[in-house]
């Protein structure tokens, strides 16, 4: 068998072709959605990250804001520059770059930014929102890309085994609440894998639809899934490669060519769920302006 190739590439653009054409209106009612992202320090991926974010965000019409600060600023400055973006009626979304320098309380951070701009989705508010099953609630932009992933390639997850592999804070946890609402995108039967998982590939050969989301290159082999599973990478990983320019290649945390020949879909890595990440955030975003606007804020 070989799989239908899922593209998160392909997707997230028809995803951002309709932000553009929603901005554009709103943007003719007099509201210009506004995202701030603010990066402390000078780890190198982070400040890639963000770039990509801001152009995303101009490329939508969506008012892009940047604030860099330096490897030294303490948690006290960067925790005023939240409180000036909280206050800042032009700004609907914040997002803090993680990880932080060290010395700075990445919980305090994240606690400081007002839940209503809290694009990211990680606020401790906005995640008990979503625990509690709130529709409303602006969700992890991963956890979120990869609903809407699945619902625009025809795989519906209600009523399916769902197999969340991982069970971090940014895209385990969430994943599995998503796909547990009683909405669109929802009522899935979930199981949650992890590192003390017994016997991990008993579990995974069961799943209708497997997710995968563990910072681990091959986590997933062909002998570990059933044939016609619907397999979602969200890893990301550098494997060396000499025969490479760079000398690595960039890899999820499934074997792909193994899987894909029991798999009946699969995302590929890179330009599978990396996209959608983005895509996410943008919406995010709009949503976030236009709850504002309604609450006169």
């Amino acid at each position: 068998m070989s799989a239908k190739i899922i593209s998160g590439k392909d997707i997230a653009r028809t995803i951002r072709d309709e932000l553009n054409e929603q901005v554009a209106e709103l943007a003719s009612e007099g509201l210009v959605p506004g995202l701030a992202t603010v990066l402390a320090g000078d780890d190198p991926a982070s400040r890639l990250y963000v770039g990509m974010k801001n152009r995303a965000a101009a490329e939508a019409g969506i008012h892009s804001r940047q604030v860099t600060l330096s490897a030294s600023t303490t948690e006290v400055e960067l925790l005023g520059v939240i409180a000036e973006l909280n206050a800042d009626p032009a700004i609907h979304g914040i997002l803090v770059q993680l990880p932080l320098p060290r010395r700075i309380d990445e919980s305090r951070v994240l606690l400081a930014i007002d839940p209503d701009k809290d694009v990211d989705g990680f606020h401790p508010i906005n995640v008990g929102r979503l625990a509690t099953g709130d529709l409303d609630v602006l969700a992890p932009c991963t956890p979120r890309g990869v609903i809407e992933m699945l619902l625009r390639s025809g795989v519906d997850p209600s009523g399916k085994h769902v197999v969340v592999v991982g069970r971090s804070n940014i895209v385990g946890k969430p994943m599995a609440l998503l796909l547990l609402r009683r909405a669109h995108g929802g009522n899935a039967t979930v199981s949650v894998a992890h590192s003390r998982t017994a016997d991990l590939g008993a579990l995974t050969r069961t799943a209708d639809v497997l997710i995968v989301a563990v910072g681990w290159p091959n986590t997933i082999t062909r002998d570990m899934v059933k044939p016609g599973v619907t397999v979602i990478d969200v890893g990301t990983n550098r494997v060396d490669d000499p025969t490479c320019e760079r000398g690595y290649r960039v890899v999820g945390d499934v074997d792909f060519e193994g899987v894909s020949e029991v798999a009946g879909a699969i995302t590929p890595v890179p330009g599978g769920v990396g996209p959608m990440t983005i895509a996410m955030l943008l919406a995010n975003t709009v949503e976030a302006a236009i709850r504002l606007r309604a609450a006169g804020r």
